[in-house]
């Protein structure tokens, strides 16, 4: 096969694709062997009719029209990798005219990633994040170690909200109890939001033994349809409560807690970490806010068929993350009183966003010349590696050349971002400005 370009421009590429007769008669071969008991002729057990009786038969095309797909389907990604075409979408295919035993060819024309030419991705002005620490961060943070090492202890008086409540329950709707509205010793904590609005609440002042009708409405989007918008009794039953015992801050607790022998040792500690992370978080804000500026700072044709497919990809991740709630995107879709159609067109403004920033960032990464660093190549790896329990070289195996292409692009386009990053002009918040 041989490819040659003919055009590229307004978004599309031209090319040809010649074929030999030799690789038709191959390709032709090929399909014969692997179909031909597809095709009975009297005299013959199946599949033993060769290739001439066949074509005598059916016609002499029998085999042609599978034998081109083939190789179509095999040569075009090897003529879009000699070409160096990005392509965005399928191919639209024109075929010469093909006889048996003649060569042929083929002309397609295809979207390719459009040439960006980005401007002002340097000096982006952008305010300062605040990253320092306060007292009350190094409170917080001891309260959730706190928290993390409280015990749970059953007491003997009325639950509290934040207490946990040992329960047993049975859900009515009038007189006929529903499924999946049935437990026993199940732990509640309320206040939690856990449960319908309302069942908590009325838990509260509850006692050890005690039985408790409680009555809610379900809310009216709720994902069960034959529950939504009606009133169910819960037959409660109450075994414990139990209440949350914090550890006391002292020098036991930094002991018992971490490697210091000394609660001012933890905190110390603590305030580091605590600063590692807002700063962590506070660049990451920035780096937003660049892209944000780089965004407003250009202009350029965005190809819908890219927007189109990254709207595919927000629908697949919205689906993943419904799953992890037990809920069908098709069930939240109907809650919210739309179909599909009126979700894409929900989502489209910011899969334009995302697709336009990727290009962006893409045109300074070839701007710049900014590459992947062996380093930086072999950190991601490492993480992978611990990520999924295996080693760096089977990591390497596992992704094969295409994929350490998408893995090096991944880190080109951070680097880019922080190029921009390192190159922006980073302004006091105006409050502060005013200030001073």
């Amino acid at each position: 096969m041989k490819a040659a370009l003919i055009s590229k421009e307004n978004g599309e590429a031209k090319l040809t694709m010649d074929f030999t007769a030799e690789e038709l008669e191959q390709a032709t071969i090929r399909v014969y062997q692997r179909s031909k008991d597809k095709y009975p002729v009297d005299g013959f057990r199946k599949g033993k009719a060769p290739r001439s009786i066949i074509e005598k038969r059916y016609g002499e095309n029998v085999f042609m029209e599978e034998a081109i797909n083939d190789l179509f389907n095999a040569e075009y990604p090897k003529a879009i990798g000699e070409l160096e075409l990005a392509v965005i979408d399928a191919p639209r295919v024109e075929f010469s005219d093909i006889k048996k035993g003649e060569a042929f060819t083929t002309t397609v024309t295809v979207a390719v990633y459009p040439d960006v030419e980005v401007k002002d991705y340097k000096g982006i002005e952008i305010e300062r994040v605040d990253s320092e620490v306060t007292e009350e961060d190094i409170d917080n943070e001891l309260a959730m170690m706190q928290k993390r090492n409280a015990r749970i202890v059953t007491v003997d008086r009325a639950a509290e909200e934040g207490d946990t409540v040992v329960i047993d329950y049975k859900g009515f709707v009038g007189e006929e109890q529903f499924e999946g509205g049935t437990a026993e010793a199940y732990s509640l904590v309320l206040g939690s939001g856990s449960f319908i609005p309302g069942f908590e609440e009325q838990l509260i002042g509850t006692v050890k033994d005690e039985e408790k009708d409680v009555i809610v409405t379900f809310p009216e989007q709720y994902h069960s349809a034959d529950l939504a918008g009606k009133e169910a009794v819960f037959k409660c039953k109450v075994h414990e409560v139990k209440e949350e015992q914090l550890p006391d801050l002292d020098d036991d607790f930094a002991m018992d807690t971490s490697e210091y022998d000394t609660l001012e040792e933890l905190k110390e500690s603590v305030r580091k970490d605590v600063q590692k992370r807002k700063e962590a978080q506070a660049e990451s804000r920035m780096k937003d806010r660049v892209l944000e500026g780089l965004f407003e700072a250009n202009d350029i044709d965005v190809p819908d068929v890219m927007v189109q497919d990254e709207i595919d990809n927000m629908i697949r991740e919205s689906e993943q993350q419904l799953q992890m709630s037990g809920i069908k995107l098709s069930q939240y879709l109907e809650m919210l009183g739309k179909d599909m159609k009126d979700f894409r067109e929900d989502i489209k403004d910011e899969g334009f966003r995302r697709v336009k920033s990727r290009m962006l960032v893409q045109a300074v990464v070839e701007a710049e010349d900014i590459q992947a660093t062996e380093e930086q190549i072999n950190e991601q790896i490492d993480v992978m590696a611990i990520q999924y329990g295996m080693e760096a070289d089977q990591i390497r195996e596992a992704l094969g050349k295409d994929n350490m292409v998408y893995l090096e692009s991944d880190i080109k386009m951070r680097n880019a971002i922080q190029f921009m990053f390192d190159n922006a002009v980073i302004t006091e918040p105006k409050e502060e400005a005013d200030a001073e």
